[in-house]
């Protein structure tokens, strides 16, 4: 919680200084006391009070004037709300290790048709922007709503050798700032290189979808850093098993670049002696711990319709500071009628008949 005036906290003195008046007046009352006969009948005068009935209406009270005081402070609280400028940028793997056919029939295919069931079930009025990366990274669609535009970009997806994670963050952070002019591109210095701890998210949001490791460009963890510092978070989800298994791509999924010798049922061939590309968990748990977001793991297509199912429900909602005094006005008035009216209800004198 914040305090869009700070200077007016000092108000909150007014319930110790109240306690401290009371002291010495009864202090002062001590000392002016007169002398009487019997106890006795004064304090049968007086309406009968349990200890308790005589504190409840004070602390009541004194509860509410604090909260009263501290409503001059005008106090903020953060908190995630409903924002109908969301951006998603879905930056898909396409480099050669995705013609995989551990998942079936290959993991360009399984994540292609992942992808396709989340833009499906995105509400109409959010905007998806679809970036693939491979040795390079481009942005196929710009953050729209038209998911026809979409589905069209996700079916033409087609393999090249290398895969630049780094680079595909950066490209998704300069698709959102093309529509949110609250976020930087990425060539612009920012005041402040890693304001993000004091930053509010914005509503935009980043899901990297990969199965390696970064080979070429910027380092990922850089990338993070730069998303991190204009308040965007970035999803990880890392895709496929780390068994060697068949390049199994048909002849539609392989851009210029790709050399893969023809083999049974389609393009395709076994790793042979080379090292079977792993996906750099550590890496992407970084990227998405830094900028607030969250690593997934997903080894089969199911594995991954339900982590992007289950990307957390944050996107699309976006951190905002909200002033609450009015509560701390109702809360304290609240305190301070009702101490009174307690006061006054169990002070009264019972009719005497």
């Amino acid at each position: 919680m914040s305090f869009s005036w700070p200077w007016a906290l000092p108000a909150l003195l007014v319930v110790p200084l109240l306690l401290v008046a009371r002291w010495w007046l009864n202090r002062r009352r001590k000392r002016s006391a007169i002398t009487v006969s019997s106890v006795a009948l004064i304090r049968a005068a007086l309406p009968g009070r349990t200890s308790w009935r005589r504190r409840i209406p004070v602390y009541l009270f004194l509860t509410g004037l604090l909260a009263l005081a501290g409503a001059l402070a005008r106090p903020q609280a953060t908190v995630a709300v409903p924002s109908n400028n969301t951006s998603i940028l879905l930056a898909i793997d396409v480099s050669s290790s995705m013609c995989s056919s551990d998942v079936s029939p290959n993991r360009l295919a399984a994540a292609s048709e992942a992808a396709r069931n989340f833009i499906r079930k995105q509400n109409d009025g959010t905007r998806i922007g679809l970036v693939a990366f491979a040795g390079i990274a481009g942005l196929l669609v710009p953050p729209t709503t038209d998911k026809d535009k979409l589905l069209d970009a996700i079916d033409d997806l087609k393999t090249v050798r290398g895969t630049a994670i780094g680079q595909a963050i950066l490209t998704a952070i300069d698709a959102i700032a093309e529509t949110n002019p609250n976020v930087a591109k990425t060539g612009v210095d920012l005041v402040e290189p890693y304001p993000n701890r004091r930053v509010a998210y914005q509503p935009d949001t980043v899901v990297v979808l990969t199965d390696g490791s970064n080979t070429t460009g910027v380092e990922p963890i850089t990338a993070a850093q730069q998303a991190a510092a204009r308040g965007l978070r970035i999803f990880t989800i890392g895709f496929g098993t780390t068994e060697p298994s068949q390049m199994m791509c048909t002849a539609d999924q392989i851009g210029d670049g790709s050399q893969f010798g023809r083999g049974p049922g389609g393009f395709g061939g076994p790793f042979g002696g080379r090292r079977a590309l792993l996906i750099d968990e550590d890496t992407l748990t970084k990227v998405a711990d830094l900028t607030g977001g969250r690593y997934f793991r997903a080894q089969d297509a199911g594995q991954l319709n339900k982590a992007l199912a289950d990307l957390p429900r944050e996107i699309g909602l976006h951190k905002q500071r909200v002033e609450i005094s009015v509560w701390f006005v109702l809360a304290g008035a609240l305190l301070v009628f009702t101490g009174v009216g307690l006061s006054l209800w169990w002070s009264r004198v019972p009719a005497r008949g």
